[in-house]
């Protein structure tokens, strides 16, 4: 097909619309314009997280999109929101003395990064990523990056106001499995909303509130739970303003290895997610999206390194969009132009974004609970669906090893290599999964004899004859 012409179908012709296919332009618009609803809430939440602008973010989300769709030839329908996987990267960054031209300059090495894996698997197909990093590996490093940020949710944002946060917490999980279909995949989004309204009310009500914020270095001070200083005096349209002393707005970015260090094991996360989209789109639209696998994951790192060389936030594939497409059936590409064009409208109204960024921060800390545990989640989520061992001690040891130690230094502890060089949790946590596994995988005999321990061992939890042991000792299973 022509790269920009699609195939008009009318709805009830077929099962689903193709890639190559569209809806008449009114119901593309429709079809657009949930997908971007549905990118929204996080695509702004992350990057208030790690400090960046959130009108910059959603305009350049729709340029990245764009981009995206080019460099796939519009074979894999897909919207580039603001990637999660670099939230750890950032907050050690920031703890480290950095700022944001530092958290961006270092996404943007490793997009180029992403971009070279996203070559080396066009070329060399998928097994040799595979072969480096399998699903034992994709999966504790993408549990080490949620569960690494808890102390950021429950150290850096709940202390605003507890309540709060714990207001908005329950009101996620409500909606997320309270309501159905689009509304549930948007509860995070609908949880912020509901946090800025309690946030506002109990101002109303309840006056100023004496605590610890984001901004207040440790100290409890007076202040308003929504501070709108900045929202009056903000442009109706514009482009997001330049960063100053007061607010983050674009920036060129500042490159330093030991910063590059905090964030590059992002990268995995990304490929393991990238990897997973795609095929979860190629099943639905029953097409054989493989050949198309490398230019994804390289469509995504160029993407990145667009987007962060001005400020922007990282990107990547959003299952949020998949969700949309999953309930709509509609696949078409059409629809992800016209929602990577109201994105970029959308990042042109600076007033809107002052509104975003004066988001409270312990409803932050509320969205920052479930969002960083489900990020953790995920991980767990690829262990199980690619049926990972963990009787086997050469995926369970250095597993282990690695999730203590990036769980335990979290986001403000740094392992020490030099004098000049340190190691952020995520990091350090990688380095340990990595080169444990395949460490152990090089020594292991061809049959392990199993693990040391014997939880989730054959019969040890049935309360029959089975589960009691012999005379050594021993479970018979």
């Amino acid at each position: 097909m022509s790269m920009f012409r699609w195939t008009v179908v009318k709805p009830g012709q077929g099962e689903a619309v193709a890639p190559d296919e569209r809806l008449d332009w009114g119901r593309t618009a429709g079809i657009g314009a949930q997908h971007v609803v549905a990118m929204f809430g996080a695509t702004f939440v992350f990057p208030l997280i790690m400090g960046l602008n959130a009108n910059l973010a959603i305009m350049m989300s729709g340029i990245a999109t764009i981009c995206f769709l080019l460099i796939v030839r519009n074979k894999v329908p897909s919207y580039l929101g603001t990637s999660a996987s670099f939230v750890g990267g950032a907050a050690a960054i920031y703890n480290q003395g950095g700022g944001p031209s530092d958290v961006t300059g270092a996404i943007l090495v490793s997009g180029v990064i992403l971009a070279l894996v996203g070559l080396l698997i066009h070329v060399a197909g998928t097994g040799a990523v595979n072969a480096v990093l399998p699903p034992v590996v994709t999966g504790a490093v993408v549990l080490l990056i949620g569960f690494n940020l808890a102390p950021v949710a429950t150290s850096t944002y709940m202390p605003a106001d507890y309540w709060i946060a714990l207001l908005t917490m329950t009101a996620v999980i409500v909606m997320a499995v309270g309501l159905r279909g689009f509304l549930g995949r948007i509860a995070i989004f609908l949880g912020l909303i509901f946090g800025y309204v309690v946030s506002w009310l109990a101002d109303l009500t309840l006056g100023p509130i004496t605590s610890v914020t984001p901004a207040s270095a440790g100290e409890a001070v007076e202040h308003d739970r929504v501070d709108w200083s900045l929202v009056s005096s903000a442009d109706w349209f514009g482009f997001p303003p330049e960063t100053t002393s007061d607010a983050v707005g674009w920036h060129l970015p500042s490159f330093s290895i030991t910063f590059t260090l905090l964030v590059i094991p992002a990268v995995i996360a990304l490929v393991a997610e990238n990897v997973g989209h795609v095929k979860a789109v190629a099943e639905m639209t029953g097409r054989d999206l493989d050949p198309e696998m490398g230019r994804a994951v390289g469509a995504d790192g160029v993407a990145t390194v667009i987007a962060t060389s001005i400020g922007g936030s990282p990107t990547t594939t959003y299952a949020e969009n998949i969700g949309v497409m999953a309930t709509t059936r509609v696949y078409s590409t059409a629809a992800y132009y016209v929602a990577a064009v109201t994105a970029i409208l959308l990042g042109l109204v600076p007033k809107f974004g002052a509104i975003v960024n004066a988001t409270p921060a312990a409803v932050l800390g509320g969205i920052t609970l479930v969002l960083y545990g489900m990020i953790g989640l995920l991980g767990a989520k690829i262990w199980k669906e690619n049926g990972v061992d963990f009787g086997n001690p050469v995926n369970l040891v250095p597993v282990a090893a690695g999730l203590v130690m990036g769980i335990g230094l979290g986001t403000d502890q740094f392992f020490p290599v030099t004098d000049d060089f340190t190691l952020g949790g995520i990091a350090a946590g990688t380095i340990i999964i990595v080169a444990g596994y395949h460490l152990a995988r090089a020594i292991a005999p061809p049959e392990p004899d199993g693990t040391m321990l014997s939880v989730g061992t054959e019969g040890v939890h049935h309360d029959g004859p089975q589960a009691h042991p012999d005379a050594e000792g021993r479970h018979r299973g």
